[in-house]
């Protein structure tokens, strides 16, 4: 996937680890605006590694969390009829690892959203690897304001 996404879009100075586009050092995950859903493709490389050919929990949680939080951003700029998502972040989310997944090829992230108000977003989302779930995630994700320590930090 090529094109710009969410990060890139609306938080391009970011330093995110997971999903900042200006972190060199970081996974820059671009989450896309698919219909009612965000996707993203994601390549890992040998160093994302729990052992050989199988990626590590802690980067399949990076992922969820970050484009999980992006699905929420979006989807609470779109309730507020914003032209910008408001700074958001997570209150929490709970990640399932269902089986191995490979690192051998790009991993497919799909999310959206469950239940909403106007500051907060219960989302659900997925990782893939050829069509096959490998892991899901369920998260809270709430709209910050002014005084907050993440407000327009990303």
């Amino acid at each position: 996937m090529s094109e710009d996404g969410l990060q890139r879009i609306h938080a391009k100075d970011s330093t995110c680890w997971g999903c900042g586009p200006s972190n060199k050092e970081g996974l820059q995950l671009n989450s896309i605006v698919k219909g009612e859903e965000v996707v993203a493709e994601w390549q890992p490389q040998p160093y994302h590694q729990a052992f050989p050919g199988i990626l590590n929990g802690g980067i399949i949680g990076t992922l969820l969390d970050c484009h999980c939080n992006w699905t929420a951003a979006w989807h609470l700029m779109e309730r507020r009829w914003s032209d910008h998502p408001p700074c958001t972040v997570t209150a929490e989310y709970t990640i399932k690892l269902l089986k191995p997944t490979p690192t051998d090829r790009p991993v497919q992230l799909r999310a959206w959203v469950v239940d909403a108000t106007n500051r907060r977003a219960s989302i659900a989302g997925e990782l893939s690897v050829d069509g096959e779930v490998t892991a899901t995630c369920e998260g809270v994700f709430v709209a910050v304001k002014p005084g907050h320590p993440a407000y327009h930090r990303w």
